[in-house]
């Protein structure tokens, strides 16, 4: 029985001191999450920051940059960088705008290709699609941070490490002592 008080690490601790770090973790989580919502509604995107998965877009970008996006309802200008979603798929694409038609209405339909592609995007569109909507752009590229992200390409190519960083970050919010 002595060789379990020995693999507790709580013990000694004041019962309210446990109590105290789970609501400090809390906060810091609903910290986060806040954050977050605010960078939503400042930005009006569903996604205000982003990051670059792929090659495509070099020189402009590279695999692993955090992009900050902002979508403003001005019109979209050819030469400019979006961050759009095709239906039935999960990654937001980053590519520049290649083309713009807009109609007697005021709705955009858009052409895009990576700076590194060849030729433009119609076919990474959903079949049948040839232009991108309004409802298809998460936002535009308004600032970056190069290379920040790859802790996420990290994390999401070794999701073990993922889950020992935060039961480690866990622990040690949980473990830490107020003199």
């Amino acid at each position: 029985m002595d060789y379990l008080k020995k693999l507790n690490p709580f013990d000694g601790i004041p019962k309210y001191q446990i109590a105290q770090q789970i609501v400090n973790f809390g906060l810091i989580v609903a910290s986060a999450l806040m954050i977050w919502k605010f960078l939503m509604i400042a930005s009006g995107s569903e996604s205000p920051v982003v990051v670059v998965l792929s090659g495509s877009m070099r020189p402009a970008f590279d695999r692993g940059d955090l992009l900050y996006l902002d979508m403003n309802d001005g019109p979209f200008r050819v030469g400019e960088i979006v961050v759009f979603k095709i239906e039935g798929k999960d990654i937001p694409i980053v590519h520049r705008v290649l083309e713009v038609h807009e109609d007697a209405n005021g709705l955009y339909e858009i052409l895009t290709k990576g700076d590194n592609n060849t030729i433009h995007d119609k076919q990474l569109y959903a079949e049948g699609q040839n232009w991108l909507g309004r409802e298809h752009i998460i936002g535009r590229v308004k600032g970056f941070l190069p290379y920040v992200g790859m802790v996420t390409i990290v994390m999401h190519d070794y999701p073990q490490l993922k889950y020992l960083l935060v039961g480690v970050l866990a622990l040690f919010v949980l473990s830490t002592r107020d003199n």
